[in-house]
Formats: structure tokens, sequence, C-alpha cells
């Protein structure tokens, strides 16, 4: 039996792109940058599960509005719903949660690029859309205008 090892999966998370001094280092695959907010493109999703605990329902659905989805495909959804109910289990747990099942959560999660570390490791940095240039307000150009008498 072989152990395979994901290059970049552990070992401190690399810094975004815009902190890096070397640039001209050619050191992998491409960086992967997609826009942070939903995709308009998302398949049909189940909706979480009620009997789930709250904040395994609020992190299924918030996978829906992270920029990431946009890479998902049907089995990555399959592994966020049963990351969702095996998450709703460990807080639900009324002996308190089982460390074994904490890290395998967080494995899961991980794979699913969950965090920002895990998002860096694997080479994927999400950009937010520029928030939309106000236009400048005309009323200080009307008064300079009165003042000016024109």
């Amino acid at each position: 039996m072989t152990l395979e090892v994901v290059m970049g999966a552990r070992g401190p998370i690399p810094k975004r792109s815009e902190e890096r001094r070397r640039r001209n280092k050619d050191d992998g695959p491409e960086l992967v940058q997609a826009s942070s907010g939903a995709p308009d493109d998302l398949p049909e999703l189940p909706e979480p599960d009620p009997l789930w605990h709250p904040i395994a329902s609020d992190w299924y659905l918030s996978l829906r509005e992270s920029g990431q989805a946009a890479f998902y495909q049907p089995s990555d959804w399959a592994v966020a719903r049963y990351a969702a109910d095996l998450m709703s289990k460990v807080l639900q747990s009324e002996r308190g949660p089982n460390g074994q099942l904490v890290a395998a959560l967080n494995s899961v999660m991980s794979s699913l690029l969950t965090t920002e570390g895990d998002r860096r490791r694997a080479r994927m940095e999400l950009e937010r859309k520029p928030a939309s240039p106000k236009l400048a307000s005309v009323s200080p150009l009307d008064a300079y205008r009165d003042l000016a008498g024109g």
C-alpha cells in the first residue's frame, strides 16, 4: 500500500500573490483566481436537512455563497452534505465532541477548500468584486456655481 502526499497540503500557509516578493519564480501550477460571491450557474442543490444542528445548516448554506463554489461538481456537493451531517452529529452529541470525529470533519472541510489557508495551499485565491464606483454628487458643483454667480 502506498501513501500519496499532495504537495502543499501541509506546512505553512503560502502568502497571497500580492504579498510575494518574487513574482518571476515558477513555483508550480498557475494560480487560479475566482471572484468571490455566489456563482450564477450553481446546480440545483438540496436544502439542508431540517434535523441538522443550526451551525451545520449555516455552514452548508454558506458554501453556496462562497467563491470556490464555482468550481464544485455534484460530487463536491455530496461531500458537503456529508460534512454537514457529520458536523451536526458532532454538535448534537450528548457526550461532547469526539476528537477523531472532529479531525475527520476538519479533513473533509479542508478538502472542500472552505478556509483561506486551504485555498492558498491549493493555489486558489478569491478576489472580492470591486465596489461599484459611486457617482459624485452634483450638489457641491451646484453650490459652487451659485457662489460664482453662474
